[in-house]
């Protein structure tokens, strides 16, 4: 039965056939994974071996840095930057890029990766995961900080591992969204849920409502129509729900729809979003596209964003196609002034009149 099962390497070759860089972009993928094993290996020993305290440091943004944090950061790095396959990395852990060694071959990709999203969790044994795209490198030279610099649609691949009851690794080459699980008997990933589609309509969402004041109103609007539920324009009841781990929320909206949503806030005007556009907005937008949903700032789509810095932040929401287009909808309304009945009392839940959806 074991020797039928479509691993994560027969997988890649079949979907990566006729590639020019089959063999490399092939090879890359398959030393993530490995280093997505160690991690989950890391992770999974919880405070047995006492690596899930704080580092004693903060990260580039001012983050506290928890050791497995540091650990998966080493990781990955380790696993990736031997094999001749990467021209430079870029991780959320750094303030600049991470050059290979020097006797070592350039290879035609730049690696992104958050290590541990969701570390601050981990206390809590909550899922945590490692997020990361994979880019060409668009010359020979020594990567600079600017060759980063691309816009989500360009990557080659993109995914996600979740490290939860079972260890999963989520991916897209380009040719729709599949979800491995890690046999930890034999060491592999194996098929589980290819051609994973998020259906398009969806009453459930997830958004840290302790924000709300600081929300603007397009999203103030979506939510308010939400929380109404049946008795509201909306028609029905809707589901709420906030892990406060990125990988963790959207793995649920993959497998049974929602949308996900770190808005623009007021909180702190010096921040247009909470989410790094490299580490974990653009690769997570693609493996959303590619299971059929949409990914928004609310104003643009993500993965026609052209970053502007390594570690820039921008607001991030996705999940089932027509919950973002109705919000990107909001948003555009508001921005033109169209959206004036909806903030009169005269069309709220009790009121004379009610908005039409």
């Amino acid at each position: 039965m074991r020797s039928g099962r479509t691993t994560l390497s027969k997988f890649l070759i079949d979907q990566l056939h006729g590639q020019t860089d089959q063999g490399q972009l092939a090879g890359l993928l398959v030393d993530i994974a490995a280093a997505i094993k160690a991690i989950a290996a890391a992770t999974a020993k919880g405070a047995l071996e006492g690596g899930h305290g704080y580092a004693g440091g903060d990260n580039v943004h001012g983050e506290r840095q928890m050791q497995l944090d540091l650990l998966a950061d080493t990781l990955m790095i380790e696993h990736c930057e031997w094999g001749g396959l990467v021209a430079g990395m870029a991780s959320e852990e750094h303030a600049q890029p991470i050059g290979i060694p020097p006797d070592v071959q350039r290879g035609p990709y730049l690696l992104v990766f958050d290590p541990l999203d969701g570390s601050s969790n981990v206390a809590m044994n909550v899922a945590v995961g490692t997020i990361f795209s994979v880019l060409r490198h668009p010359h020979a030279d020594a990567p600079t900080p600017a060759d980063f610099l691309q816009p989500g649609a360009q990557q080659v691949a993109a995914g996600y591992a979740i490290y939860g009851p079972a260890t999963m690794l989520v991916l897209t080459v380009g040719k729709g969204t599949h979800g491995f699980t890690l046999d930890r008997e034999v060491g592999n990933f194996v098929l589980t849920h290819p051609d994973i589609r998020i259906p398009e309509d969806s009453s459930e969402f997830a958004i840290n409502t302790s924000n709300e004041r600081f929300w603007e109103p397009p999203v103030q609007r979506y939510v308010a129509e939400c929380k109404a539920g049946a008795s509201g324009i909306r028609g029905r009841d809707f589901n709420m729900r906030w892990i406060a781990s990125m990988v963790a929320d959207i793995h649920r909206v993959l497998m049974r729809g929602g949308v996900f949503m770190y808005p623009r806030d007021y909180k702190d005007p010096g921040k247009p979003g909470r989410l790094r556009l490299m580490y974990e907005a653009s690769p997570i937008a693609l493996v959303v596209e590619q299971a059929g949903g949409a990914a928004t700032t609310g104003r643009q789509r993500l993965l026609d964003v052209r970053p502007e810095s390594l570690h820039q932040r921008v607001p991030v929401i996705l999940g089932s196609r027509h919950e973002v287009e109705r919000i990107a909808r909001y948003h555009a309304e508001y921005d033109n002034g169209t959206d004036k009945p909806y903030f009169s009392p005269l069309f709220r839940d009790r009121s004379l009149y009610r908005a039409q959806a």
